[in-house]
């Protein structure tokens, strides 16, 4: 599936449309819309509903390397609800990811350099998607195992962040809501493999 349907399809989501409008302003560092509300846009395409059916909320990536802080991000994310109330929107500093995921994930995370690392691990490869508006007016999409898995309701294992009991649960709550999807699972990486 090209890039320019994949964009011209997100923006149905009058959402979608609003938050990528607005957010130049908000002058977050490398601040992208991504994930769920993009690709959960796209599936309620396929599926025949409203483009914003079911999305329980949308996700702004930015890296701010300057403040690890969580009272940092609090502030961010006062400031980003408040230019878009009424809107569940959850704002993450990138940079500080690495301070958090073990404690309420189980597993380790190294470190990211840019707000593209982090899009580019979450558990399934199809879901890796971030837009970003440009100063042109354009918008730049993040899409680092492409389109296909997106489109073709493929959930699979995201080997840099395999996670299988994370990426069962995530599965499972897609296929309830899309049950079209399909898990193609594969083999797990070792323990070993998987903390390096």
């Amino acid at each position: 599936m090209s890039p320019e349907q994949f964009l011209r399809e997100i923006q149905r989501n009058p959402i979608n449309r609003a938050l990528l409008a607005g957010l130049p302003a908000l002058q977050l560092p490398d601040a992208w819309l991504v994930a769920g509300c993009l690709f959960q846009t796209v599936w309620n395409l396929k599926s025949g509903r409203a483009p914003e059916s079911g999305i329980k909320d949308y996700d702004l990536f930015y890296f701010d390397a300057g403040d690890l802080s969580a009272a940092a991000e609090a502030a961010v994310q006062q400031r980003v609800q408040a230019a878009f109330p009424g809107v569940p929107v959850e704002a993450k500093n990138q940079a500080r990811v690495h301070c958090w995921y073990e404690d309420w994930c189980g597993h380790p995370y190294e470190p990211l350099g840019c707000s593209a690392d982090g899009i580019a691990r979450f558990l399934i490869p199809g879901t890796c998607v971030g837009v970003q508006p440009q100063a042109d007016g354009r918008l730049r999409l993040q899409a680092p195992y492409g389109l296909d898995d997106l489109y073709a309701g493929r959930l699979r294992p995201n080997s840099l962040i395999d996670h299988r009991t994370l990426f069962r649960a995530k599965a499972a709550s897609y296929r309830a809501r899309w049950p079209w999807l399909s898990v193609q699972e594969g083999p797990a990486r070792t323990e070993a493999a998987a903390h390096q």
